[in-house]
């Protein structure tokens, strides 16, 4: 019995984790359930699942769910970031879900590496900011990473065991690997005419045609940014130098990535599209387990097709490759300015189009810094949100 604390418990990664440990109760125990402020979510899950702790970041929701919680339940309920760092330290907490969106998942998901919990990763953003120092972490303390998107557990799945057991650090070339090719979809824009991009609202940004996801996630993947993201994520996870790492888009998201051997062998990862099948592979590692996911009927799935990424079409995939190659400073300036330039297009502040420009500009108006700790990323974090923050008043 594996006890659990779920990052993120209400978004939809969070739902889908539920839903696999549902499936196996024998083996999965929820422990504790982590959100931001969606009491109205939390609620039901904590009747359903019975953790004993619950943690909401927003003290005004904390004690808003304290009191709607029946009391027979006897769970604990906290707010403080102090109590959240312990809440995943716990010697008694065998695995972390790490799926809270964006640089705020960054402190618990290195706590619980620190601690040396099995850490099943879904927050991009904690590599995209503090690769080098999060891989460190990791192997210092014995944790164990598991690649929770799709892509990089796709990866993962087609890479030989020297390198499963040796993210970070492993050398691909040396495991006659060549290339790496991660796979997207290209989003609901993927055929749309360039001229129309500027006018693109954020419900059509969100509807994505196979992936059901967040407002934040599903707005990168209009952009492709989220590919972006992830070629960082690729980057650090399996330690590739540029020349191992494409990008292949890939509409149907059936093929969710691949590994090119030295052999001209091709290993592929396949499946429905749905995010239950890469977590029930990372909590069951190197076991199997139901996850609830339909298996893929070849005969309904019809062609499969792929092509090159338009980088005109998608500017903020050439960003977050270009400061991938630059290094761990600018990869943590683009993921804080792409956050803030997100918000504001959701909160319909900017154009869809402005999303990139406004990346563009941050990347060149905040100062090169050396970043020698944890305390240095995130003080270029706050950096770099403020920068992105002028450039959309200027804009408005």
């Amino acid at each position: 019995m594996q006890n659990m604390v779920i990052l993120g418990a209400t978004g939809s990664i969070g739902a889908s984790t539920l839903s696999v440990i549902s499936q196996n109760p024998a083996e999965y125990c929820v422990h504790a359930l982590v959100a931001h402020s969606n009491v109205e979510k939390m609620l039901p899950l904590c009747v359903e699942h019975q953790p004993k702790f619950v943690h909401m970041v927003d003290e005004k929701a904390a004690a808003e769910l304290k009191a709607k919680l029946p009391q027979s339940l006897n769970i604990q309920v906290s707010t403080s970031e102090l109590d959240l760092i312990g809440l995943v330290s716990a010697p008694d907490v065998d695995t972390v879900m790490a799926a809270i969106v964006g640089a705020a998942g960054l402190m618990p998901t290195l706590a619980a590496v620190k601690a040396g919990k099995r850490v099943l990763l879904a927050n991009k953003e904690a590599l995209v900011m503090s690769g080098q120092l999060f891989m460190q972490a990791a192997k210092d303390s014995g944790s164990i990473l598991m690649p929770v998107d799709s892509e990089h557990n796709a990866i993962f799945q087609s890479m030989p065991l020297a390198v499963q057991e040796n993210l970070g650090h492993c050398d691909l070339s040396e495991n006659g690997v060549s290339h790496i090719l991660l796979t997207g979809s290209g989003g609901p824009f993927l055929t749309s005419d360039l001229s129309t991009l500027a006018t693109m609202t954020p419900a059509q940004a969100c509807n994505h045609p196979n992936w059901s996801m967040g407002p934040k996630i599903s707005v990168d993947s209009a952009t492709m940014m989220n590919k972006g993201l992830e070629y960082i994520e690729a980057r650090w996870l399996f330690n590739t130098k540029p020349s191992q790492l494409k990008v292949v888009i890939h509409p149907q998201s059936v093929i969710h990535s691949m590994v090119q051997y030295d052999d001209g062998s091709v290993l592929a990862q396949m499946g429905n599209p749905d995010m239950r099948t890469p977590i029930a592979h990372c909590m069951a590692y190197p076991q199997r387990i139901r996850a609830g996911v339909e298996p893929l009927d070849f005969f309904k799935v019809g062609q499969l097709s792929f092509c090159e990424p338009d980088y005109q079409r998608f500017p903020c995939l050439a960003l977050a490759i270009d400061a991938c190659n630059v290094g761990q400073e600018a990869t943590t300036v683009l993921n804080a300015s792409n956050e803030v330039a997100v918000e504001a297009f959701l909160n319909e502040q900017i154009r869809f189009t402005q999303i990139a420009s406004i990346n563009e500009a941050v990347l060149k108006q905040v100062p090169q810094q050396s970043l020698s700790s944890i305390e240095d990323i995130l003080a270029l974090d706050v950096d770099a949100r403020r920068y992105a923050q002028e450039a959309i008043n200027k804009n408005k």
